[in-house]
């Protein structure tokens, strides 16, 4: 059991210590980056439902109160490639990036209760877009160019505790930190020195949610499940400084006169977000359900984020269906019996809201639509699996100046289970 805490306690180490660029959407310049998907991959492989699903050997990060039915000690980790084809009325670019998308230790806490702590991106930020200005003989008469990297990384410590035998509840706390840089470069035709804006922004916050689940069998072969997870209204705080400045452009970069070099703050106020989900199924059988979440809209305030006279926020919901079905999950004649086969869909309204014009007067949402699928393949003779998983959709569109992506994802996540805390047996 020690070699199998340090491995855990080593993959932590190094997704602490490892930078990486984990977004190429042009839709990860506003607020604080793209939100990522905080599933796992089994859940995304199904659509991303799942808060009412509670299984003894898959953690579940859309609702803490699965904790509750753990039966065996979890560790869970994932990577996930992400490659987008995005294209405007005008041209059309691809782009991919690979990263490692969570580290979780889930165990069970007696017979009643379960946690749950890991650590995985919350939002990212990767894009580098260039807008060119014509003269009236149609010549480029200047250049500018936008970029931005980081992102904001989640730790979070979940409990689920079952009161009564149908009913689970949990909490879950959530540390938010991180590092955002954006730039705005500029080049005019015949004059010597661009210009650079600069913000650095360091991204900090605690958040809470917590929810419910309710499971009651139907008859010996179907179960009704019903569960909800509320995020409660929480506001994440920006800190850094801006740069205005000179500079000679070349292989590097060398700075000349400083304009500009002021501290400044932002804050990113995001309401009451509830998902709801209902299910049916049999336990290590099959699985389908429907979740839909809403909330308000988020708020962008502080100097930090002034510049995003582009962009505001709409009430924001999503649908999502899906299930997974494993003909016989204990089957030892046959290994394909014992591998799960999970399908879904989604559709979401993200509340993005962007003006390409840049007046403020026609703002256009930013839907989300994706096609899921995946397999979960057993990896030993007990519940440890291997689990694959695919995902096709749209976002955005090309009318109104905007950038319709095409996304195809992959994903490869490992769920390894032990019994680590076993009573002592005396024969």
């Amino acid at each position: 059991m020690i070699k199998k805490i340090i491995v855990v306690i080593t993959l932590f180490v190094s997704i602490v210590g490892f930078s990486q660029k984990n977004n190429t959407s042009a839709y990860s310049f506003f607020g604080i980056g793209d939100k990522n998907n905080l599933n796992t991959v089994e859940q995304l492989s199904m659509g991303g439902v799942g808060v009412s699903l509670n299984e003894s050997y898959h953690l579940n990060f859309l609702n803490p109160a699965a904790n509750a039915s753990l039966k065996f000690t979890t560790y869970t980790m994932a990577i996930e490639n992400l490659n987008i084809s995005a294209e405007d009325s005008n041209s059309k670019q691809k782009a991919a990036a690979t990263y490692l998308s969570y580290l979780a230790l889930g165990f069970p806490i007696g017979e009643k209760a379960g946690m749950t702590f890991g650590l995985l991106p919350n939002s990212s930020v990767g894009y580098s877009l260039v807008s060119n200005v014509l003269d009236a003989e149609n010549n480029i008469s200047g250049i500018t160019q936008y970029t931005g990297e980081g992102g904001t990384n989640k730790v979070f410590l979940s409990v689920g505790y079952k009161p009564f035998k149908n009913l689970s509840v949990g909490l879950q706390g959530n540390y938010i930190f991180g590092k955002i840089e954006n730039s705005v470069l500029n080049q005019e035709r015949n004059v010597a020195l661009a210009t650079k804006y600069q913000t650095i922004s360091n991204i900090k916050s605690f958040t809470l949610n917590a929810g419910f689940q309710y499971k009651r069998k139907l008859n010996t072969k179907l179960d009704f499940l019903f569960g909800g997870n509320f995020d409660f209204s929480n506001e994440i705080n920006a800190d850094g400084n801006e740069y205005l400045y000179s500079l000679s452009l070349g292989s590097v970069e060398f700075p000349r006169d400083t304009i500009l070099n002021v501290q400044s703050s932002g804050y990113l106020k995001s309401p009451l977000k509830t998902t709801l989900g209902v299910g049916l199924g049999k336990e290590n059988k099959w699985y389908a359900g429907v979740d839909y979440s809403f909330q308000n809209a988020l708020k962008l305030e502080g100097e930090l984020f002034k510049k995003y006279s582009k962009v505001d926020y709409d009430k924001s919901n999503k649908v999502a269906l899906g299930g997974f079905y494993t003909p016989k999950f204990n089957s030892i004649t046959s290994y394909w019996d014992r591998v799960t086969y999970r399908a879904g869909v989604k559709y979401e309204n993200t509340g993005l809201m962007v003006d390409a014009s840049g007046n403020g007067t026609d703002f256009t949402g930013i839907d989300d639509f994706g096609i899921s699928f995946g397999v979960g393949l057993p990896v030993s003779k007990q519940l440890s699996n291997l689990n694959l998983g695919f995902e096709i959709g749209k976002r955005g569109q090309t009318a109104k100046g905007l950038v319709q992506e095409n996304y195809f994802n992959f994903r490869l996540g490992l769920s390894l289970n032990d019994k680590w805390f076993k009573k002592l047996e005396i024969f």
